[in-house]
């Protein structure tokens, strides 16, 4: 099942009978023993963990971090943590130290001691401090608190030089990425530039422009010029249907596809109620009623970890692949998208259908009655892209044929959040990328051409050099 997992559950007694040795002050490194450094591969997931869903709320609350940007930020501070602790584990695992281009990682001190832990959760809050500067007052005191309780904790576990140490060293990790991060123009800062008041999509039959009922503008029609991890021009999606407004076409055909759903829907009538469920599950289309759908499979991956008990060093390797993965979708289906600014299903139905002038979606449940569509061109679906990579980097990870039950949305009463039950995670992205049909957002050419394309980034991804 765990393709790539190395035996996790060893030493037990050994650590306890550590433990015992070790005093509340520590000043003498050489009182630190191997075990006690906190291996990343013999350590819980939670610290990992625990970031991550501080992230997430971090992400959920800052205005800006729509789609694409999140997912760039999640590869970024993914890397980040990787590179913070990679050094503390198995000499099988690689930096990515100078292979990405004007990337350039500090070493830790030869010869020095270093507690791991230390190390990734002075990356994680440092690293999230640079990326998300205008969050909330709220969030940022829930990164600071976090960061906080974690150090209280550890300065009691080693000598005092190796926590300074290791702290600084995290530090330093973090803003080595985060400068990295910068010398990418068109991504550095663009949660304040999310559209172009200079940006005129293109003219045209059957090409996309801002739609009902609020017109919002292009949602960052250059982002497809981000630097990506390992995604290229290659990363592409066939040219999509042709327009027509013959009812015998295959594009009035696929038109009718979501036509029918949202009707079906708003009616209760025919397969409704899953329908419905499916359509809301996999939203996460409303600023801060939930996560981003790229964070989305940040979610995922945390079921995941605790599901099999992961170290945190196998945590933070999933982390980084699944964020890096997420990076790249984003910008290649946005490149995508404002390469062939095809129409979304709201304007080709109210358009061309009979009797459909007051045709409008179901999605963004969040209780005012008022329905939308996210403001780009449709295909291929952004939606599909950041499934299908997550998708297929799980698949890596943890085999092909692995059921498990997605509980993201839990509990949650202002849409249908009941947990669904997935038998593989191509079954998953599949579902993930039908849901935008019933919602009412996209063609059935979206949702396909945007899984082929996710999983072919996600191949990208796993074949990295993460093992030597």
């Amino acid at each position: 099942m765990k393709n790539w997992l190395l035996p996790l559950k060893t030493l037990a007694f050994t650590a306890v009978l550590g433990a015992l040795v070790f005093s509340c002050e520590k000043d003498d490194p050489s009182d630190i023993d191997n075990d006690l450094q906190g291996d990343p591969l013999k350590e819980t997931f939670e610290l990992a963990k625990t970031w991550n869903d501080v992230q997430l709320g971090v992400e959920r609350f800052t205005p800006g971090y729509r789609p694409p940007i999140a997912a760039r930020t999640l590869g970024y501070t993914g890397l980040a943590a990787y590179e913070a602790i990679v050094n503390g584990m198995s000499d099988k695992y690689n930096s990515f130290d100078g292979y990405f281009k004007g990337l350039d990682i500090p070493e830790p001190n030869s010869g020095e001691e270093y507690h791991w832990p230390t190390v990734l959760n002075a990356t994680y809050a440092r690293a999230i401090t640079h990326f998300y500067p205008t969050a909330p007052a709220a969030q940022l005191f829930n990164v600071y608190s976090t960061e906080q309780d974690y150090n209280e904790k550890f300065r009691l576990d080693v000598p005092n030089a190796v926590y300074v140490r290791s702290q600084d060293f995290g530090r330093l990790v973090a803003d080595a990425v985060f400068n990295w991060s910068r010398t990418d123009k068109e991504g550095d800062g663009a949660f304040l530039r999310t559209s172009d008041p200079n940006y005129v999509p293109p003219g045209g039959v059957g090409k996309w422009k801002p739609t009902f009922p609020d017109f919002s503008p292009a949602l960052l029609p250059h982002w497809g010029k981000v630097r990506t991890f390992v995604a290229d021009a290659t990363d592409v999606c066939p040219e999509p249907l042709a327009y027509s407004t013959d009812p015998n076409s295959e594009i009035y055909k696929q038109a009718l596809e979501p036509f029918n759903l949202v009707n079906q829907i708003k009616a209760g009538t025919g397969n409704a109620a899953t329908e419905h469920w499916i359509a809301d599950f996999w939203s996460d289309d409303c600023a801060t009623l939930t996560f981003t759908p790229a964070g989305r499979f940040i979610a995922v991956a945390t079921q995941l970890i605790e599901k099999e008990d992961l170290s945190l060093g196998e945590a933070v390797e999933l982390y980084a692949r699944v964020g890096m993965g997420l990076a790249d979708a984003g910008i290649r289906s946005w490149h995508q998208k404002f390469t062939y600014n095809y129409q979304r299903p709201i304007d080709y139905i109210r358009q061309v259908m009979p009797n459909a002038s007051n045709w409008n979606s179901v999605m963004c449940p969040d209780g005012s009655g008022r329905y939308f569509t996210p403001p780009f061109p449709a295909y291929p679906s952004g939606h599909a892209t950041f499934g299908a990579v997550a998708a297929e980097i799980f698949s890596n990870v943890l085999g092909e044929n692995y059921q498990f039950t997605d509980r993201c949305h839990e509990g949650r009463t202002e849409f249908i959040g009941k947990p669904r039950t997935f038998t593989s995670f191509r079954q998953m992205a599949e579902e993930n990328a039908y849901s935008r049909l019933p919602i009412g957002v996209h063609f059935r050419m979206d949702a396909t051409s945007g899984v082929s394309l996710g999983y072919g980034i996600g191949k990208k991804v796993n074949k990295l050099p993460w093992r030597k």
